[in-house]
């Protein structure tokens, strides 16, 4: 995907992952700690994880034709490469989303099930990672988006109006 509507796909693109991945993220961390969230919203938030995880690689991958488009400068060399990173943040989010979505179960006849969706254990474990899958996916994404805010707007503006406007 390279334009839409003739605008760079990647500008329309990462509004996506800046909103999606993030959601996913809390939605993860509040599937994971909280046993009424998690039998309403684990369903909805693996698909939205998944999604997200299909989402990067389009998303870098316009992003990489419009690098091939633009000056190349070394604030777009490191959002280029932080962009690179999304990928190893949302899976880990789409996992564990998996994870707990999997373990909202009720155990079987037996009294066990893999991965022991009962056992305190395994929900502690499980819950203190998505709450770190959650804060990666969150501090990485906004590195990312910083950056190409930085790639995009520095030196792009004035803070004063032009002449004949009026902030008022």
């Amino acid at each position: 995907m390279t334009t839409v509507n003739g605008l760079p796909a990647h500008i329309l693109l990462v509004h996506a992952i800046v909103v999606l991945l993030p959601l996913s993220a809390l939605l993860l961390v509040l599937s994971a700690l909280w046993p009424a969230a998690r039998a309403k919203l684990a369903g909805p938030n693996a698909i939205l994880s998944v999604l997200v995880v299909i989402l990067v690689p389009i998303t870098t991958d316009a992003g990489e034709w419009l690098e091939r488009r633009v000056a190349r400068t070394p604030l777009v060399r490191t959002h280029t490469e932080l962009g690179d990173t999304a990928i190893w943040v949302a899976l880990p989010v789409a996992v564990l989303a998996l994870l707990v979505w999997w373990r909202r179960r009720e155990t079987g006849r037996s009294g066990r099930t893999f991965l022991a969706p009962a056992s305190t254990a395994v929900t502690v474990v499980v819950a203190a990672l998505s709450i770190a899958a959650a804060g990666a996916a969150v501090f990485d994404i906004y590195r990312i988006g910083d950056s190409g805010a930085q790639a995009t707007w520095q030196g792009q503006f004035s803070s004063a109006p032009a002449a004949g406007d009026s902030d008022g």
